[in-house]
């Protein structure tokens, strides 16, 4: 039997077997046609099911990529978005965060440059004019900056945090770089106030209160809360923020900005916030039974109940203050032999009298406390008033000396973090 009728390999094949590219695809796309002319698809179709898998991965990755696209948009923007809602109405422009606008590198004048520096800033950072002076003798020059009230080092010696004075438009808050780089971080703020460690930043906006970490001079997190009009931050402690509930009355209040808007406490009494003992109690001045303010310990987790007070000394009422790094000692202001001066206070004997040392004139702003037996402080009339423990114990007070070089500029001593 021949199967000679059957097989198409004897004789000429009917086309060449040699295909040409386009001819291999032309006849695919017509298989194709055909295939798509059929009124029942195929049951498997291997190729559409290959291509429109790649379709929906590609689909899915431009997807996921225009997501993360727009959740780094909004992580960016938001710090900004949320401390200028266009929505509120605002007397003025109130927060920059980080504006990159805003900064300025001048050089910095090497060591020994420009006035000397004498003995007397010996042990004390201080800012003159828009010159930090250092303890050993190294000035940077800033950039060109407002009136400052207030300087802090960043932790681990990273710059410093410079607070202006009150202004028509606001206080500002600049963050320095060790080479005098200065950027804003707050602008047009009512209140600012900066945590001890140099971490934590809370200030007023308008009618709200606003608290934000502070990292690499860059401030993070911003977190806001509707708060009474004459309610203002004054300070922290912990990660809480110290509310004063009225400029013109006694009673603070803690806020926690993850637990909820501002409310008041049961603490009536508390006028001034100085610092914080090691065992956690806040040393500051409450209301006594007269016009005069007694110093008390007080319990922050207890609506600052007082656990001790002592109203014997003659304490100013204008919260300024600051504790000694150990707790032992507070410098505050108040009265002694009948004129006003500074005050040192024995916290180690705090019970219903406290040992009290006159050390010198009064202070008008922050207190630096180099080590725990020495602090500095600028008087009145624009020096420096440097005191050590054991000499004001001694019965000595300390004298003002003058800063070389300030050239009519108030000095302002830089408080460690």
């Amino acid at each position: 039997m021949t199967m000679a009728g059957h097989d198409n390999r004897n004789g000429a094949p009917a086309r060449p077997f040699d295909v040409t590219q386009d001819e291999l695809e032309r006849a695919v796309r017509e298989t194709f046609a055909q295939r798509a002319a059929v009124p029942r698809p195929l049951t498997a179709d291997p190729a559409g099911v290959a291509i429109r898998r790649a379709r929906r991965i590609q689909r899915q990755r431009t997807l996921a990529g225009l997501a993360l696209a727009a959740v780094a948009t909004v992580g960016v923007s938001t710090g900004v978005a949320q401390l200028g809602d266009g929505s509120r109405t605002q007397q003025r422009p109130t927060v920059v965060l980080g504006d990159p606008s805003n900064l300025a590198r001048p050089e910095p004048l090497p060591s020994g440059t420009g006035p000397a520096v004498g003995p007397s800033v010996a042990g004390t950072d201080l800012l003159v004019g828009n010159t930090i002076i250092a303890s050993n003798g190294r000035r940077v020059t800033l950039a060109a900056l407002g009136p400052a009230e207030r300087v802090q080092r960043l932790p681990e010696d990273d710059g410093w945090l410079v607070t202006g004075v009150p202004t028509a438009a606001g206080r500002t808050l600049w963050a320095v770089s060790p080479d005098g780089a200065a950027q804003v971080l707050l602008a047009g703020a009512d209140v600012i106030t900066v945590a001890a460690d140099g971490r934590q930043v809370a200030w007023r906006d308008n009618e709200e209160i606003v608290a934000a970490g502070l990292v690499s001079r860059e401030l993070i997190a911003p977190v806001r809360t509707p708060a009474p009009a004459t309610a203002a931050p004054v300070g922290f402690v912990g990660n809480a923020v110290l509310v004063r509930l009225d400029r013109d009355r006694p009673g603070h209040v803690l806020w926690h900005p993850a637990a909820g808007p501002v409310s008041a406490g049961p603490d009536r009494r508390t006028l001034a916030v100085y610092g914080a003992l090691p065992d956690g109690r806040l040393v500051g001045q409450v209301t006594g039974s007269g016009r005069a303010g007694c110093l008390a310990l007080l319990d922050p987790s207890n609506g600052f109940a007082p656990t001790d007070s002592a109203c014997g000394a003659a304490v100013s009422g204008d919260g300024l203050g600051a504790i000694s790094p150990d707790g032992r000692w507070l410098v505050v202001n108040g009265r002694a032999d009948g004129s006003d001066a500074a005050l040192l206070v024995d916290l180690s004997r705090f019970g219903a009298t406290v040992p009290v040392h006159p050390a010198g004139p009064p202070l008008t702003g922050a207190v630096a406390w180099s080590s725990a037996d020495e602090a500095a402080y600028v008087d009145g009339s624009g020096q420096l008033v440097r005191l050590r423990v054991e000499r004001v114990v001694a019965g000595e007070r300390a004298t003002p000396e003058p800063v070389p070089g300030t050239d009519g500029n108030r000095p302002v001593v830089v408080v460690r973090s």
